[in-house]
């Protein structure tokens, strides 16, 4: 199966008002593991990114005014996600971003381009309810180190994420791994499967204090019942006889 972790880093914060992705990168697993093959762009967005923002990822109207535009990359892009699961922290905005800028080179949405797409926030939000769930909580309950991350970058960003994915779906590994080793053990014939009649299996019996309290409890439910109760009418076998009789 083959995933890509993606992120971007943008002018503000609302494609709806003209702000634009400045860098996007994206990491690639293949069936759980990271392949090392990732993809990564600055893009120069034509205007300037808002304060808050360029607080955020550094990120400077001179620095990105050399790079390529969105349009120069865009099929390289859909190139490499093309039909791969998507997974994004707080998918929504990401996804808002790319829609907007392939809608002004003539694409169609994301969505129509890969497979499913996983929001890990919303993925967090359901492990840890009522906790915070940034990229960095996550970092630290899961003790991946983000000491390097001073600003926010769109690859070092899918690279933490692609971290916390892997331990935050490690149970899933886990099951998936042996369910597959007891198949492949099974049609090899190594772990043929248990014959329980040919074992000899113990037989405790009740103890005479518990018998006693046992019939005391069914003396109860005849009670309430005001008539015998199912467990009355049940055959049961003598103890060292194997004979069967109804109580």
């Amino acid at each position: 199966m083959r995933q890509i972790i993606l992120d971007t880093e943008t002018t503000g914060l609302n494609a709806r008002t003209g702000d634009r992705i400045i860098e996007i990168g994206c990491v690639e697993l293949v069936n759980r593991r990271l392949t090392g093959n990732n993809l990564h762009f600055y893009i120069n967005p034509e205007r300037d990114s808002d304060p808050g923002a360029l607080a955020v990822h550094g990120l400077t109207t001179e620095f990105l005014s050399d790079k390529p535009k969105f349009a120069e990359v865009a099929n390289e892009i859909l190139d490499f996600i093309r039909g791969a699961e998507l997974i994004i922290h707080n998918a929504p905005f990401d996804i808002g971003f790319l829609d907007a800028e392939l809608a002004m080179v003539g694409q169609p949405p994301l969505k129509q381009h890969c497979g499913e797409v996983i929001d890990t926030l919303v993925q967090a939000k359901q492990i840890f309810p009522g906790k915070r769930n940034s990229l960095d909580a996550l970092c630290d309950r899961f003790g991946i180190s983000n000491a390097h991350r001073t600003l926010h970058g769109a690859l070092l960003d899918s690279e933490l994420l692609a971290e916390v994915y892997l331990a935050m779906t490690r149970g899933q590994e886990s099951l998936v791994i042996d369910m597959s080793s007891a198949h492949d053990a099974n049609d090899a014939g190594a772990a043929p499967r248990v014959r329980f009649e040919t074992l000899a299996l113990p037989v405790i019996a009740a103890s005479a204090d518990e018998i006693s309290e046992h019939d005391a409890l069914l003396d109860g439910l005849d009670k309430a019942l005001r008539g015998t109760s199912v467990w009355r009418t049940q055959p049961v076998v003598e103890e060292n006889s194997g004979t069967v009789q109804n109580t």
